[in-house]
């Protein structure tokens, strides 16, 4: 017995499918790129693959269906089920694969793929079966009007709702479901042999039952996962809809990864913080207003408060997961002083190039000037994070600031990435800084660089040091300026915003220390 529609209202009901197919199969797509902006670094570069292998794949898949002739809905559900189990397990796969596998990336593209292949496969199989029930022109203008709205929900779900609430792991296994479930509802909606439906069903529920399970286990399968990718026991680990973060903790050693990547370790961040923060608030003749950008743990919004004439402390940093564990979380909050908690703080959760835009293009005298900036942003590792160490950035920094402002900014490594480095220094001075240059040793991330900088003269006087630093002292401070011959300064591009050349030194750079 050929399977076959047997009216009108289930092929109506069959072609909600098609929205259904389009939302999960985005939502493997962006789970994905996700995990490997995540794993590998460089999102443009990341999503541009994913992209481009998944919908190359879904055109093969496309392709590959006119070799299917007979029994077209048995095999939209046997594909659909297929989908359901590969794109549902992806991201606890890849997951366990890149911390256990070294042929991670092969494997990353080629999962993408084959979900790719599956998905294209689906909807040419969906319209052959409806274009019985109506005219070829209103099927197209049908299935595909619900396959872009169906993409447009994912785009929206994913981010907003799905990622905060379920992470990348649930994520992937609850659409997974979805698709399952859609698969089995399906074998409801066709007339087929009892042997066939029942074998569908079968298939179905096995996929079902093991996606239930792995959701059920998501927690302690992700905790092994983290266990196999960082050295100390990890104490929390959570996505938000920007980056992944980790907490790990050993002894009396706090660690902070962000997308696998140390962001400061408790051992020796009093280092970094200090050398950050301290010299620019030491050089500035006025420090009543500070803004810090990015730093959203509060240890350099700490080192800002140990000045008795700071009034006001604005911190701007893009995730809120971060600003509130280190504001709600008392263990955490202990590191930093409880300086998000301080009446002078002011946390905003925003992008800083476009909330820097947004406060230098509103009419003068709208916002008061700021003293000092303090700009503690990750390494430039992707072009998101580039575009704020562009001239178009530190020259909107600069309008942001009074006259006699002054700032510093966290610029990677002189050591192990000095082209990055010495590009940001450049870059500051294309955009009209009076730039200094200074390094300091973190034992955590080796020689550690920064740029010292004012509006309109170059900082050379510093005012005393507040009480209570563990590393920085008046004589270390001019020591910190001195660079031995293996860092000595390179010349090279400039970053901007339509180049971002600062990303490929810096990945040209790293990659080639790699090698040593």
């Amino acid at each position: 017995m050929t399977d076959r529609l047997p009216g009108s209202r289930p092929s109506r009901a069959l072609m909600l499918s098609a929205f259904v197919i389009a939302t999960c199969g985005l939502i493997y797509e962006l789970v994905a790129g996700a995990l490997a902006s995540y794993l590998l670094g460089d999102s443009v570069t990341q999503f541009s693959l994913i992209i481009g292998t998944y919908l190359s794949a879904m055109g093969l898949g496309s392709y590959l269906s006119r070799y299917l002739d007979r029994n077209l809905l048995s095999r939209f559900v046997e594909v659909e089920l297929a989908v359901a189990l590969i794109g549902g397990l992806e991201a606890p796969a890849l997951f366990g694969l890149f911390a256990w596998s070294p042929a991670f990336r092969l494997l990353l593209y080629g999962v993408v793929a084959v979900i790719g292949a599956l998905v294209g496969l689906e909807l040419p199989l969906l319209i052959r079966v409806l274009e019985r029930e109506t005219s070829l022109k209103e099927l197209v203008a049908r299935v595909l009007f619900l396959d872009y709205i169906g993409a447009l929900a994912a785009s929206l779900v994913f981010p907003l709702v799905m990622l905060p609430r379920l992470g990348l792991f649930r994520t992937s296994i609850a659409f997974g479901l979805i698709n399952a479930l859609v698969g089995l509802w399906t074998t409801f909606q066709f007339e087929a042999a009892p042997s066939v439906k029942l074998r569908l069903r079968l298939m179905a529920s096995a996929v079902i039952a093991v996606l239930l399970g792995v959701f059920a286990a998501a927690g302690p399968l992700e905790a092994r996962i983290d266990a196999a990718l960082f050295a100390d026991p990890v104490v929390f680990s959570a996505a938000s809809p920007y980056q992944k973060i980790t907490l790990t903790h050993r002894g009396a050693d706090t660690r902070l990864f962000i997308n696998g990547a140390l962001q400061f370790s408790t051992h020796d961040e009093h280092r970094y913080h200090e050398s950050l923060v301290h010299l620019p608030m030491s050089a500035a003749p006025r420090r009543a207003r500070v803004l810090v950008l990015g730093g959203g743990d509060g240890m350099a919004v700490r080192e800002v408060l140990r000045y008795d004439d700071v009034q006001q402390v604005t911190l701007v940093d893009l995730d809120p997961l971060i600003t509130g564990l280190f504001r709600d979380r008392a263990e955490l909050a202990a590191l930093n002083g409880g300086s998000l908690r301080d009446p002078r703080v002011e946390v905003v959760n925003a992008d800083a190039f476009h909330w820097i835009e947004e406060r230098v293009a509103a009419p003068s005298g709208a916002h008061a000037a700021y003293d000092v900036a303090i700009v503690d942003f990750p390494d430039p590792n992707n072009h998101g994070l580039g575009k704020l160490y562009t001239t178009t950035f530190f020259g909107m920094l600069r309008g942001a600031l009074g006259p006699d402002g002054v700032i510093s900014v966290q610029a990677t490594s002189p050591m192990w990435s000095p082209a990055a480095f010495w590009c940001i220094r450049r870059t500051m001075q294309h955009a009209g800084w009076q730039t200094r240059p200074y390094h300091t040793y973190v034992p955590a991330f080796g020689e550690w660089g920064f740029v010292l900088a004012g509006r309109e003269h170059s900082p050379t006087q510093f005012g005393p040091l507040p009480g209570g630093l563990r590393f920085l002292d008046p004589t270390t401070r001019d020591l910190l300026f001195t660079f031995p011959r293996d860092m000595a300064e390179q010349e090279g591009p400039i970053n901007r915003l339509d180049n971002q050349a600062l990303v490929q030194l810096y990945e040209e750079d790293w990659r080639a220390m790699a090698k040593k």
